[in-house]
């Protein structure tokens, strides 16, 4: 263990006794209360069940399907420009790339396309990502540990819902303005809501509009030891990442009351970018033979458009029944344009590359449910979900060289088709007042065709049953006390692109620069899982929180690479089973709602330690690529005594380490740890402004990609990344 990882430890170490010390002064003030006489209990818990009645519905506590629900105080809080700001904070959910950029949201530590991202309960539509919703237009963000039949089963770590706005309660008309600085690159950001009812009809607007610039330089060193160790090569590459974004985004819907029970809604989602950005890279080798092209310019334009409009219908029924219906349909464009120049030494021009990238998604989606109440105690739901996607894309590369450098000029196009069918059944028994169980069973179908002028005809099919059980049981004896556990069957169908073998094209070829091609022959990944949970609820919303899960996966999917032809490519194939396993621990303390008198100081901690083997790589470290070993997350919140102010911040960690990926690939990731601030100050009832201060702690962030050959030589590639802190500032006004 890295010294800078047992530090992390022991300050973990160090910090327990005082949250689980103010536990156990809680603990024993509610021993103290039990010893009350009887007609002192008697007045307590009168109090006590007036309050309960008054509280809102807990879907964390009250459902038996295991979900966590993050609302939106908690999801607006830090004045965060992006959802996966918000999402590296929650718990046993990590980010990956570079601390305080975005990246992919992970679930269990598990990268790679294992944790499910759904849009109002469906997968997200082709071409979603995080990045294009604003957190203002986002009523909350559901957690689900465990899957459900109702949702897809391709969540073998888990899923997290993104549910956007739909309630209209009273009128409402909030914008927000406000501008944001980063290593001395500028930006505003501004959104707005309205929203308002009309006899039967209600509407909600919500928007968005984004400018930013970056500068994100970066290096690479490359190193190179021949099989006694000695080193032969040793390169630097220094990387620029500079550019501008211009991102517009809204979210309309309204709803219609036709009839008592009876209710139509429209949602649409609409997003707009347009970037450029210039990404230059200069290589000096101080050892060995330096690369082909020991310099490159390169110059970016993209566009993109994305919508997706949902009309939903809901139906109440007699005796109890319920039927929704939805059919959707999204449509996305992207259009880019690379420019890009290699040099040989002394800055002499060897290739003039342009690239020209057009991609069109299209298609529909359906779902539906019909439940009842039936019998003592159940909730039958029957339903289906179902869409269709078609992908045309057109790539034109031309270059042309006066040194006789080699060209590759390719005009490619392929069509593609996606086909999804899934049926489910599940029912919610509530066996006791103390214990209910949750059985589901869903069947789902996908077949990818593709098509294109530089491969083979494609057709890849597969489908998965996916029987689901989870339970909830609150301890007799206790209002505070439950726990839960989970058996489901989940799986991860291979993507689009992991498919289609087309070949991208590496600048400088390299077993750790390698081209990449998909694979037609690849298979789900199947899983079972087991899910276990203690959970303890403390007053005004606190918790302490113990659970655990295993995974065993079935024909993994990860990417190895191979020498074809005399060129290094990395494709992804099947390669054995996989085992992982984890514990999280959760702690929300509101100490003021737990100990009259306290400072109105609320404190939230969460660590996930997560292990993993794979069958067919040998240790150590063989375990699943981009899994996140260790991770947490301590926040507070004060709200000063006497003054319209609150004051509030988090840090979070992610400890990376070695792993080996395949029998001759080994990547490395470095801690990376990220404080954020922030303050808000109430200058009336309707207006607020809020600091935000991110990432500041600057931490260099570090990778590292190696090759071992047959022979024992071995090439490391490791990317430094410098970063900087990030402050907004954000009036907030309500009309």
């Amino acid at each position: 263990m890295s010294r800078q990882n047992t530090n992390t430890l022991v300050r973990l170490l160090l910090a327990s006794p005082v949250i689980f010390g103010m536990f156990s002064a809680y603990a024993a003030e509610q021993a103290t209360t039990a010893d009350k006489p009887a007609a002192d209990k008697s007045a307590q818990m009168q109090k006590v069940e007036v309050k309960g009645q008054a509280a809102a519905y807990d879907a964390r506590r009250d459902d038996t399907a295991t979900k966590i629900v993050v609302n939106q105080e908690e999801i607006l809080r830090h004045g965060d420009t992006t959802l996966g700001e918000v999402l590296k904070r929650l718990p046993g959910i990590t980010v990956g790339g570079v601390q305080g950029r975005g990246g992919d949201v992970r679930m269990r530590g598990l990268g790679n396309g294992y944790t499910q991202i759904l849009l109002n309960g469906e997968p997200a539509p082709p071409g979603f990502s995080l990045d294009q919703v604003s957190p203002e237009m986002v009523e909350r963000i559901e957690i689900m540990r465990a899957a459900t039949a109702e949702y897809s089963t391709q969540a073998i770590a888990g899923g997290i819902n993104i549910v956007l706005k739909r309630q209209v309660q009273t009128a409402q008309r909030e914008l927000k303005t406000g501008v944001q600085a980063e290593h001395g690159a500028y930006g505003a950001v501004s959104t707005f809501q309205l929203s308002d009812k009309s006899g039967k009809m209600s509407y909600a607007m919500s928007g968005n509009l984004l400018y930013g610039r970056q500068d994100r330089p970066s290096h690479i060193v490359t190193e190179g030891y021949d099989a006694a160790g000695r080193e032969v090569l040793h390169r630097v590459a220094d990387d620029g990442n500079r550019g501008r974004l211009l991102g517009i985004g809204l979210s309309p819907r309204i709803n219609w009351n036709i009839a008592p029970g009876e209710v139509i809604t429209s949602q649409n989602f609409i997003n707009i970018a347009r970037s450029k950005g210039d990404a230059p890279e200069t290589v000096v080798t101080s050892l060995g033979a330096p690369p082909r092209y020991v310099a490159t310019a390169t110059d970016a334009e993209n566009k993109m458009e994305m919508l997706r409009s949902d009309l939903s219908w809901t139906k109440r029924l007699e005796q109890g029944a319920k039927l929704d219906a939805k059919f959707g349909v999204n449509y996305a464009h992207r259009d880019s344009k690379v420019g890009q120049q290699q040099y040989y030494a002394n800055e002499v021009l060897a290739l003039d590359r342009d690239i020209a990238n057009d991609v069109t998604e299209k298609g529909w989606s359906s779902t539906g449910k019909y439940s009842r109440p039936v019998g003592d105690g159940h909730a039958i739901a029957l339903g289906w979900d179902g869409a269709y996607s078609l992908r045309n894309e057109a790539r034109l590369q031309l270059e042309t060289t006066t040194v006789g450098a080699p060209i590759n000029n390719r005009d490619e196009g392929f069509d593609a088709t996606v086909r999804r069918l899934a049926m489910f059944a599940q029912d919610e028994w509530s066996v006791t007042k103390q214990w209910s169980v949750y059985f589901g069973l869903r069947w789902e179908g996908i077949q990818n065709k593709s098509e294109g002028n530089s491969y083979a005809a494609i057709d890849n099919k597969s489908s998965v049953f996916s029987p689901v059980f989870q339970t909830l049981y609150k301890i007799p004896g206790s209002k505070n006390d439950q726990l839960r556990g989970g058996i489901t069957r989940t799986y991860k169908a291979p993507s689009l692109a992991a498919l289609v073998p087309r070949r991208g094209i590496a600048s400088n070829n390299s077993p750790t620069t390698p081209d990449t091609m998909g694979n037609p022959q690849l298979r789900p990944e199947l899983a079972w899982g087991l899910d276990l949970a203690y959970e303890h609820y403390l007053p005004g919303g606190g918790l302490l929180s113990a659970s655990t899960y295993v995974r065993h996966i079935d024909d993994i999917t990860h990417s190895r690479v191979f020498f074809i032809d005399g060129l290094w490519v990395s494709m992804p194939v099947n390669d054995g089973a996989a085992n992982t396993r984890g514990i999280e621990l959760e702690a929300k303390l509101p100490l003021r709602q737990m100990f009259p008198g306290w400072p109105a100081l609320d404190l939230r901690a969460n660590v996930s330690r997560s292990w993993s083997s794979l069958s067919m790589v040998p240790g150590p470290d063989n375990r699943l690529d981009q899994q996140t070993p260790l991770s947490g997350t301590f926040g507070f919140d004060y709200k000063f005594d006497g003054l319209p102010a609150t004051f509030g911040g988090s840090l979070s960690f992610q400890n990376g380490g070695p792993v080996r990926i395949s029998q001759n690939q080994y990547g490395y990731a470095g801690v990376k740890r990220a404080l954020d601030l922030y303050g808000l100050w109430k200058f009336t009832p309707k207006v607020q402004l809020r600091m935000s201060l991110a990432n500041t702690l600057r931490q260099e962030n570090v990778t590292a990609s190696t090759y071992v050959s047959g022979d024992g030589s071995r090439l490391t590639d490791t990317t430094f990344t410098p970063t900087f802190v990030q402050v907004r500032a954000m009036l907030e006004t309500k009309f």
